[in-house]
């Protein structure tokens, strides 16, 4: 393979080449060189200057780390040697022929030159996203991002008093009128103010007779900032949404507006104003829109599951202070923390509520029930803005969970004495608590105090090192992915369980090993760099692969939100393509190698 047109024609097969427009792919092409090697042969070696990206047309190609561990098998269409490139250092690994192998070398030059020139092609080998400002994000979004999908419509024919008794109904302001999935006409509640009750035309008559046919339509891909220009200057409110003529969604200006205004200061400051549960709901409820339109602004991850825990924190805050309106005032000073994903501020579309209550030694029998009515309304709360309970319940609701910070202290101790299989279970839960409301003294010194003994303690680390590796990446046999076999998500990745948990459990024990008090899982990887308690290496990597699963994760959820359904952590892996799930099982042998490195006894440095 070394002409041109023969090049054109491979990359062309091979994502992210293959969305490139027809002169960029054929500049590529006459800029890349094909190169053969032998079985057995070194690509590049750790310490190399790595001076191109490696498409694989045939062949295998075995890339392992400085210990010449191995990290993974690639095939055809895998690329390799981005890593060095986008780090503009020397190689941290060391890539082989383990067949013969016949591979495409796309110089740095155009490598870089492409990255700068094509969001989809930076987006694929940098999957922390497009730097992009927030402000700007509306002036790149897409209408099919943030219209309503299946839009209610009606046939020609029917009475427009059923139509107005639909509309009513389900709370909507339009209906479009279609013959099967063709757009006759749209017709809104502006229409029936204007046409029939303000002529006192008969309710019987068909919708067609006042419709608005061949109304303003655009196709998906449109911008949204277009599509509310078009709006404004033609003084309409809805614009359905065609994809080669077929009715796919319909957006309104309350739609795009919102859109544009919509942030998560904004639901924080709803939430936080509101008197009410339900108000708060409300709220909440745009959490999941929320989450769609800051994937799409291109925010890291940690940044996006940062400011949907904000909110959470907010909505705890405010029932808190609902609380003490309706109880009355606290008797003794009192502290509410949150632990799993919210203490870590790690949360994304889908999260349950893990709580406790610290309360001052001063606190009698006979004052109790106070706290217990208390964590029992912030919960319920919790729950009707979307926090469901914790199916474990762990809960300030259950007693245990509800103590002086005596009792509290007497739990860590015992604890770390004696780590059996459920204090290690209940040492990894509320190793990550985070003050949220109240009298923050009551933790101060705890943390510090129970970090200092649990990393003195030598057999308590090793018991929480194993049980950190109960949760392993989901790695099958002859390079692929292990999918759950059964049940209602079967060939499906969990990408919390066996994706993000892996990390958060070993961002956890880099903590209790060095004493870091981050409860997140970056900042705590990210803090074990600083303090040397992790190779810098073995840390990069895992941070790399942790930004890798953790966006795909929100990624899917995304996705999911914009078809309409609830967002989860199951994701099929043949929706992914071969270079995606390439580099997603890339980032799972990393978790892998780190979890061996720490089982073994070794930590990262040995």
């Amino acid at each position: 393979m070394t002409l041109p047109t023969e090049l054109t024609h491979f990359l062309a097969s091979v994502h992210p080449y293959d969305c490139l427009p027809a002169d960029a792919l054929s500049a590529l092409a006459r800029s890349c060189t094909a190169t053969d090697f032998d079985t057995g042969a070194t690509v590049f070696a750790v310490g190399d200057q790595v001076a191109h990206l490696y498409v694989i047309v045939a062949g295998e190609i075995a890339v392992t780390d400085e210990s010449d561990a191995p990290i993974s098998v690639l095939g055809s269409r895998n690329s390799f040697g981005e890593r060095a490139l986008l780090r503009r250092e020397a190689a941290s690994r060391t890539a082989r022929a383990t067949a013969p192998t016949k591979t495409i070398l796309i110089p740095a030059k155009t490598f870089f030159g492409l990255i700068d020139a094509f969001d989809t092609i930076g987006r694929f080998f940098d999957r922390s996203g497009p730097k992009r400002d927030a402000a700007n994000q509306m002036a790149t979004l897409s209408v099919d991002r943030v219209m309503t999908a299946d839009p209610v419509t009606c046939a020609p024919e029917t009475p427009i008093k059923d139509v107005a008794r639909q509309m009513a109904e389900t709370r909507i302001s339009s209906v479009c009128i279609t013959n099967s999935k063709t757009l006759l006409g749209i017709v809104t509640l502006r229409d029936l103010n204007a046409k029939v009750l303000a002529t006192g035309r008969p309710v019987d008559e068909p919708i067609a007779n006042i419709m608005t046919a061949s109304p303003l339509t655009v196709a998906p891909h449109t911008l949204v900032m277009d599509v509310l220009h078009l709006m404004v200057e033609r003084r309409i409110g809805h614009v359905p949404i065609l994809e080669n003529d077929t009715l796919v969604g319909i957006v309104t200006q309350t739609d795009l507006t919102r859109a544009q205004a919509m942030s998560s200061a904004d639901i924080v400051r709803r939430v936080a104003r509101a008197n009410t549960v339900s108000e708060m709901a409300e709220a909440t409820a745009e959490i999941p829109k929320l989450l769609v339109q800051l994937v799409d602004g291109g925010n890291r991850h940690e940044i996006i599951t940062r400011l949907i825990t904000d909110i959470a924190d907010t909505a705890t805050r405010r029932l808190l202070s609902l609380a003490e309106t309706e109880l009355g005032p606290s008797p003794v000073p009192f502290l509410w923390l949150a632990c799993g994903s919210q203490g870590r501020q790690e949360q994304t579309g889908v999260s349950d509520q893990d709580n406790c209550l610290m309360l001052d030694d001063a606190v009698t029998p006979d004052q109790m029930p106070y706290f217990s009515d208390l964590a029992r309304f912030v919960s319920d709360g919790l729950h009707a803005c979307g926090y469901v309970y914790c199916p474990g319940d762990m809960m300030a609701t259950n007693p245990r969970w509800c103590q002086p910070t005596t009792v509290w202290r007497e739990y860590f101790q015992s604890w770390i004495a004696k780590p059996n299989p459920e204090a290690q279970m209940l040492a990894s839960v509320m190793f990550d608590l985070r003050p949220i409301g109240g009298d923050t003294t009551l933790f101060e010194g705890l943390q510090a105090e129970v970090l200092e003994a649990a990393s003195r303690n030598s057999i308590f680390t090793a018991h929480m090192v194993a049980n950190s590796l109960k949760h392993s990446p989901p790695l099958g046999l002859l390079r692929g992915l292990a999918t759950i076999r059964s049940g209602e998500h079967r060939d499906a990745l969990d990408l919390k369980h066996n994706g993000v948990v892996p990390i958060v459990d070993l961002g956890r024990i880099y903590a209790l090993q060095g004493k870091l008090k981050p409860a997140n899982t970056r900042a705590r990887i990210e803090a074990a760099l600083a303090a040397g308690a992790v190779s810098s290496s073995g840390g990069a990597d895992l941070l790399d692969a942790y930004d890798l699963i953790a966006t795909t994760r929100l990624e899917h959820q995304a996705g999911q939100v914009r078809a309409g359904s609830a967002p989860s952590n199951y994701l099929d892996p043949s929706t992914l393509s071969d270079f995606e799930r390439s580099h997603l099982r890339d980032a799972f042998v990393v978790v892998k190698t780190m979890q061996s490195a720490i089982g073994s006894g070794k930590g990262m440095l040995g």
